[in-house]
């Protein structure tokens, strides 16, 4: 499979008066055509990690890699009317929750229909049209109704395709989804993420998952990075992620909740200094 993204090496620092926060820690990894989970604890890094390929890290962030290429261009080094053209167009992020993602006072339909004229020279009713079928592909039922609403008059797993449709409307060959269900209910969750694999296979794209929830990601990718500390620590296949041999991999496993448990309290994670300063896994 060839890589349509290549990591190699990336860091991500902080200045500050006091010391250097170091966000994300020498990561490598590859994309193909394939959905790769990175999950860890808040605070890990894998957002940053999201952020940082889109260059999207705010100052004084500082972003430096060995190689970080889409394809033939090189993000860190392009230009930033090339990444203008990357961001959406080639490589989209959907943020983790739309009630801050999506404009309040622009009703969905003009949203998703000024994301497409960004990256197409088409005409208002062209885009019109592409809105509403971007909407029924994300699964809404009425899909003119919804493109005439605000974001305050559709729930949260409607808002959240709305995202999904604001951001794959470009047709892009990659797309990030940091967090897309971690504001919904389970039901609603499995709902979009069944439309996320339809997009995703359908299309042909490369999809980085972004999640805390090891087992929603272990039944949706299908390669996982386990981050700790801004480091990979352990690479596996999702449908080997539950025979993980990393401790840490091993302590957030043990660490989730089962319907079937017996009530007694959840192991807490006993965390070994030298995870710190151990080589990523690559």
């Amino acid at each position: 499979m060839s890589a349509q993204l290549t990591v190699d090496n990336l860091w991500v620092r902080y200045p500050t008066p006091a010391r250097v926060i170091e966000a994300v820690r020498g990561i490598s990894f590859s994309l193909g055509r394939e959905k790769l989970g990175i999950v860890g604890e808040s605070g890990s890094g894998k957002s940053t990690v999201g952020r940082a390929i889109l260059r999207l890290v705010p100052a004084p962030g500082q972003v430096r890699a060995d190689r970080l290429t889409f394809g033939d261009i090189p993000l860190l080094e392009a230009s930033e009317a090339t990444m203008r053209e990357v961001r959406g167009r080639r490589i989209a992020m959907v943020m983790q929750d739309p009630k801050f993602s999506l404009n309040p006072v622009m009703t969905v339909g003009r949203q998703i229909r000024e994301a497409y004229r960004a990256h197409a020279r088409v005409g208002g009713a062209e885009a019109r049209r592409r809105a509403l079928e971007m909407l029924e592909a994300v699964r809404i039922r009425d899909p003119e109704r919804v493109y005439g609403c605000y974001p305050h008059e559709v729930s949260g797993g409607m808002g959240q395709r709305v995202m999904i449709a604001m951001m794959l409307v470009g047709d892009p060959d990659i797309l990030i989804a940091d967090e897309p269900t971690s504001a919904l209910d389970v039901t609603v969750q499995m709902q979009v993420l069944a439309i996320l694999d339809d997009l995703v296979t359908a299309r042909g794209l490369g999809l980085i998952l972004i999640s805390h929830d090891l087992n929603l990601v272990a039944s949706f990718c299908d390669r996982v990075l386990i981050m700790y500390a801004g480091r990979v620590v352990e690479t596996c296949t999702a449908a080997a992620l539950h025979e993980a041999s990393h401790p840490y991999t091993r302590g957030l496993l043990a660490a989730l909740p089962r319907i079937d448990g017996t009530g007694a309290p959840l192991p807490v994670l006993q965390r070994d200094p030298a995870w710190l300063d151990a080589p990523s896994a690559s």
